[in-house]
C-alpha cells in the first residue's frame, strides 16, 4: 500500500499523480493523505519529457474538482485518470451516468457555483492610501471551498487600478498593481470596521431597490444567508422586505413618470412608454411582451425587414425563470413567425430535454429578430448580422429581458452575448457561467446549436456536444436549486 501526499492543489496533485501512473499503481494501492504520514514517494519514477498526455478536457475538469473541500477529490481524480489512461477508456469523460464521472461533474460544478457567489458577494472596503495616492482596499469572504486562486483572476482584470486582499479561511489574495500573489488563509476577518464605501453603498442599495421585482425564495437561492453577514446592504434587506407589500402598492397608485426625451422612431416611443421601461409603478409583464409582439412588425430601424418574411418575436411564458436567446430567425422561423422551430431548434430541444429543462416553461427568443440570408440557387443561405444590426434589434430584446426579468439567462453564441454584454465574445473560451448580475442572476454563455451542426468530424461533434450539455446543465442545476 502506498501512502502519497496530492500537496494543496492540482499542480501538486498532478506530479504525484502522474508518477503514480507511471508506476503503474492502480487506484485500490494508493492512499492519498495531505497531512504529515510516511510517505513512499521517494520510490515513485521521475518523469522524462511530456510522458502520459492526457486530454484538455480530463485536466480542465480536475483543476475545478481539486478546489473542491471533500478529501474524496484526489483518489477519485487518480482512479478516473487510471481508468482513461490504464483501462483504455478514452470516452470515459463523456459517460454522463458514470458513477465517478457524475460525482467529479457534480463537484465541478459546485466549485463553479461558489466561483460565482465569489465574484458577486465580495465586498472591498478602503483602509488608506500609498505615498502616490493609489487606494488600497480590503474584503473578506467564507468560502465552501479552495476557489481562492481560480476565482481572483476576475477582480485582478476588474480593479486592476487600486491595492488589494481578499482574506479568506481558505487563503488569501492580494494585488499591488503588477503581481497577484496568494498566501494562507486566515480564521478571522482582519479589517472589521467599516467605512465611507459601505455608508455610501447602503444608500445606493435602497435606491436601486424595487420591491415590485422582490422574489424572496429567488433572492435567497442566489444569496444564500451565510454570506449575509458580510455584505453591508445585508442589514437593510429585513427591513426592506418587510416593507415591500405597502411599497407596491404605492407604486401601483402612482402615475407614471413622463418620458422626457422622445425617441425619433413613433414604433420606439410606444415601446419606451410601455410599462417594462417604468420603474414607477409595478409592471403588467404579461401585456408588456403581447404589446411588444404587436409592435415588432413595424420596426424599420435597419433594411433585414426588406427581405424577411417576418419579425419573429420570442414565445414562452411571460413569467419565465429561464429566458433564452439566439442569433437570429432561421430559414424556417422567418416562414414561420416563430422562433427555433427549425434544424438549430430541434437539436435545442434535444439538449434541454437531455439535461432536464422543459422548453416549454422557457422564453425563447432573438437578438435579431428579422432574417439576414442571400440566395444560394434555390436556398436562403444564412448569413451573420453585422454590429449595426444587433445595435439596431437591440432595444426589442431589452424590453423583452425587462419585461420577463428572468432568473435564469442562457446566451446561445456571440451575437446574443455581444448584444447584451456590449461587447465581443470569445464563445469557446468564456462558456460557461459568467458574471452579469446587471443582465440575471444566473447568466450562462454557450455555443449556438447551429455551430454543432456544422462541425465536420464525429469527435469534433461529441466533445462540442458534450460541453454544450455540461454548459445547460448549469441552468438545470440553478432552476433545481431555486
Amino acid at each position: 500500500m502506498y501512502r502519497l501526499d496530492p500537496g494543496t492543489d492540482f499542480d501538486s496533485w498532478r506530479d504525484v499523480a502522474r508518477r503514480a501512473l507511471a508506476a503503474g499503481i492502480p487506484p485500490h494501492e494508493i492512499l492519498w493523505n495531505d497531512e504529515d504520514a510516511l510517505f513512499a514517494e521517494a520510490g515513485l519514477p521521475a518523469l522524462k519529457g511530456s510522458e502520459l498526455k492526457v486530454s484538455a478536457a480530463f485536466v480542465k475538469l480536475a483543476r475545478s474538482v481539486s478546489c473542491h473541500c471533500d478529501p474524496r477529490r484526489w483518489p477519485l481524480l487518480y482512479s478516473i485518470l487510471w481508468r482513461i489512461v490504464r483501462g483504455r477508456e478514452r470516452s470515459l469523460l463523456s459517460i454522463a451516468s458514470d458513477m465517478e464521472v457524475s460525482l467529479a461533474t457534480r463537484m465541478s460544478k459546485a466549485v463553479g457555483r461558489e466561483i460565482h457567489k465569489m465574484h458577486a458577494f465580495v465586498r472591498f472596503r478602503k483602509i488608506g492610501e500609498r505615498e502616490d495616492g493609489r487606494e488600497r482596499f480590503v474584503a473578506w469572504f467564507e468560502p465552501e471551498h479552495f476557489i481562492v486562486e481560480a476565482g481572483t483572476p476576475f477582480f485582478r482584470k476588474r480593479f486592476a487600478n487600486m491595492d488589494w486582499s481578499i482574506f479568506t479561511p481558505k487563503g488569501c489574495a492580494h494585488w499591488n498593481g503588477s503581481v497577484l500573489s496568494f498566501t494562507a488563509g486566515i480564521e478571522h476577518d482582519p479589517f472589521e470596521q467599516t467605512d465611507e464605501l459601505e455608508k455610501a453603498w447602503l444608500t445606493y442599495y435602497r435606491s436601486i431597490y424595487n420591491p415590485a421585482r422582490i422574489k424572496l425564495k429567488a433572492m435567497q437561492g442566489e444569496m444564500p444567508k451565510k454570506f449575509w453577514k458580510n455584505l453591508p446592504e445585508a442589514e437593510l434587506i429585513e427591513s426592506l422586505i418587510r416593507h415591500t407589500s405597502p411599497r407596491v402598492s404605492e407604486m401601483i397608485e402612482t402615475e407614471p413618470r413622463p418620458v422626457l426625451r422622445e425617441p425619433q422612431v413613433p414604433y420606439l416611443a410606444k415601446l419606451k412608454s410601455l410599462s417594462i421601461i417604468q420603474e414607477s409603478r409595478a409592471p403588467s409583464e404579461e401585456s408588456s411582451i403581447a404589446e411588444i409582439a404587436q409592435l415588432l412588425p413595424g420596426c424599420r430601424q435597419c433594411p433585414l425587414w426588406e427581405r424577411a418574411t417576418h419579425a419573429v418575436c420570442g414565445s414562452g411564458p411571460p413569467k419565465a425563470a429561464l429566458m433564452i436567446v439566439g442569433e437570429q430567425p432561421g430559414d424556417q422561423e422567418d416562414l414561420s413567425g416563430k422562433p427555433f422551430v427549425g434544424p438549430a431548434g430541434q437539436l435545442l430541444d434535444k439538449a434541454l430535454a437531455q439535461v432536464g429543462i422543459d422548453r416549454s416553461q422557457a422564453y425563447v427568443t432573438n437578438a435579431v429578430k428579422h432574417f439576414k440570408w442571400e440566395p444560394r440557387g434555390k436556398i436562403r443561405l444564412h448569413q451573420k448580422p453585422s454590429p449595426g444590426e444587433i445595435d439596431a434589434c437591440k432595444p426589442w430584446l431589452v424590453g423583452e429581458l425587462s419585461s420577463i426579468a428572468p432568473r435564469i439567462l442562457i446566451l446561445l453564441g456571440g451575437t446574443a452575448a455581444r448584444s447584451l454584454l456590449n461587447r465581443s465574445v470569445s464563445v469557446t473560451r468564456e462558456h460557461g457561467m459568467i458574471d452579469a448580475p446587471q443582465l440575471a442572476p444566473t447568466t450562462i454563455l454557450t455555443v449556438h446549436p447551429s455551430y454543432l451542426l456544422r462541425l465536420k468530424t464525429r469527435s469534433e461533434k461529441a466533445e462540442a456536444w458534450r460541453r454544450f450539455l455540461d454548459d445547460l446543465r448549469l441552468a438545470s442545476d440553478a432552476i433545481e436549486e431555486a
